[in-house]
């Protein structure tokens, strides 16, 4: 719990400076970007949109963020280290939206920004049993996972980033679950509630302009900058269990990504069109109205990771297998043959052949 009225005055004017700066910073950097050619041009069927839309509205994030971390987080060598990490995944995400760095580059560059992490002393060092609440020392096996952890998550927020507002939506959503975690137990880091309101503020602040229909997209300068921030803060802000929990969602829809492109015979960076909203919008769900089930699964997802904290191993077991039967319950919508869908292939493969001949 924050001790004094500064540490609550300090969290509002993080949350509010981050919201005011990219709200102002995002219609600059929509013609910077327009300036500099880093559009999103619908060239395959994967994308939504039908027109192109400048990208890279991310910056107005990372500078709204960092000027807010700047002037209220508490420095420690933790916050060096995600601050460092953080720039790399930042310019690599800048110059992917220009040019389009190759899948296992981006790959090799994530592992070297969560290796700068490790080395700044930001370790999983230990977990927690979710039902005995004992805690497994994790020895030498604390740095391969942290780097797992960090790199599973920044991919995870940005495989997400599929429509209008559901990146930054769900990265609003996660990160007030976890700010209110971090505010309501003693063990957590008060710079991680700083960094988290800074985060919410940030997003809010870039959403008016990106849900649908969408004026600019963070692109993946933004998206992976998201993901990196949360990974890495949930570590020094001890709440890890929570984190799982209530980034349940994006984690999930990249580990069936995984699966069905290694099911394909695929390589798992191989992009498709079987995201978790890209099934919904299949059903005949509308961009907006497929944003606002994934923001409910969201928000449903930290109000039961909050809630089973201090609660007994029966609820805490019934809790976390509500969380896994309702992915399951989506994820199926990522395998079940949608009659929808086949027609619209069906005719697909009908006009193309047409054409051929």
């Amino acid at each position: 719990m924050f001790p004094n009225i500064n540490s609550w005055l300090a969290l509002g004017l993080s949350f509010i400076l981050a919201l005011a700066v990219c709200n102002r910073m995002t219609p600059p950097v929509k013609r910077f970007a327009e300036r500099i050619g880093a559009m999103d041009i619908p060239k395959d069927d994967r994308r939504v949109h039908d027109h192109p839309i400048p990208r890279m509205g991310g910056l107005a994030i990372i500078v709204a963020f960092f000027l807010s971390a700047l002037l209220f987080v508490p420095v420690s060598e933790q916050v060096y280290g995600v601050v460092v990490g953080a720039f790399i995944i930042a310019g690599m995400g800048f110059v992917d939206d220009i040019v389009s760095l190759r899948p296992m580059l981006k790959f090799l560059l994530q592992i070297f920004a969560a290796l700068v992490c490790v080395r700044f002393g930001l370790v999983i060092d230990a977990i927690s049993w979710p039902v005995t609440k004992t805690y497994l020392d994790l020895g030498w096996l604390s740095a391969p996972l942290t780097v797992l952890w960090i790199v599973l998550c920044t991919n995870a927020f940005n495989l997400i980033d599929g429509l209008d507002g559901l990146a930054a939506g769900v990265t609003a959503i996660c990160s007030f679950f976890l700010l209110a975690a971090s505010v309501l137990f003693a063990a957590a880091d008060p710079a991680a509630a700083l960094i988290l309101a800074a985060l919410i503020g940030a997003c809010l602040g870039f959403i008016p302009f990106n849900f649908n229909p969408a004026k600019i997209f963070m692109g993946d300068v933004g998206s992976q900058f998201l993901g990196f921030i949360l990974a890495t803060t949930a570590i020094f802000g001890h709440f890890k269990l929570q984190a799982v929990l209530t980034f349940a969602l994006p984690l999930a829809d990249t580990g069936f990504a995984v699966i069905r492109r290694l099911a394909h015979g695929q390589s798992p960076f191989h992009a498709d069109k079987g995201h978790f909203h890209h099934r919904l919008m299949a059903m005949g769900l509308s961009q907006k109205q497929t944003v606002l089930v994934l923001y409910g699964v969201s928000a449903i997802d930290g109000v039961i990771s909050l809630w089973i904290a201090g609660r007994g191993p029966t609820v805490r077991i019934l809790c976390i297998a509500a969380i896994l039967v309702t992915l399951l319950g989506i994820a199926v919508l990522v395998f079940i043959r949608n009659p929808r869908r086949a027609r619209l292939r069906e005719e697909r493969r009908k006009q193309r052949q047409q054409k051929k001949t």
